[in-house]
């Protein structure tokens, strides 16, 4: 879990202010809360689970209150090869399932979806007009 995560499960328990600050505090020395390792796995587990693009990797871990700092790390853990392979694989999958004839729709609905999932702007473009030819 993250710092977020934690306070917001502490509050829930309506606990004092110094008793939250002892249990952050114990949690933190003894390494059981690290953001920098919460969003490395986090990162990993939704590119490699979910098939999410770093554009929705980095507004997930923004709304839980991680630093640019741990994000930008967090996001190198993403070999560039592989992001570029998933989002081929997923635009594939999703344009043959696809049932719309009129074109437009379709590149519509197939931007729509990568565009979802996380991926830049720029690269579900090309993907899109590469699989989806006017």
């Amino acid at each position: 879990r993250c710092h977020f995560e934690v306070e917001q499960r502490l509050r829930e328990y309506r606990l004092i202010p110094m008793a939250k600050e002892e249990i952050l505090l114990h949690l933190m020395e003894h390494d059981f809360l690290n953001e920098e390792r919460f969003a490395k796995s986090f990162a990993r587990g939704k590119f490699t689970i979910k098939n999410y693009g770093k554009v929705r990797i980095t507004l997930e871990l923004k709304r839980r209150n991680i630093s640019n700092y741990n994000i930008k790390t967090a996001l190198k853990e993403i070999d560039p090869d592989k992001y570029i392979q998933v989002l081929d694989s997923i635009s594939r999958r999703r344009n043959e399932t696809i049932k719309e004839t009129n074109v437009y729709k379709r590149r519509k609905k197939l931007t729509d979806f990568l565009l979802r999932k996380g991926f830049e702007n720029h690269l579900v473009y090309e993907k899109v007009n590469q699989l989806i030819p006017i």
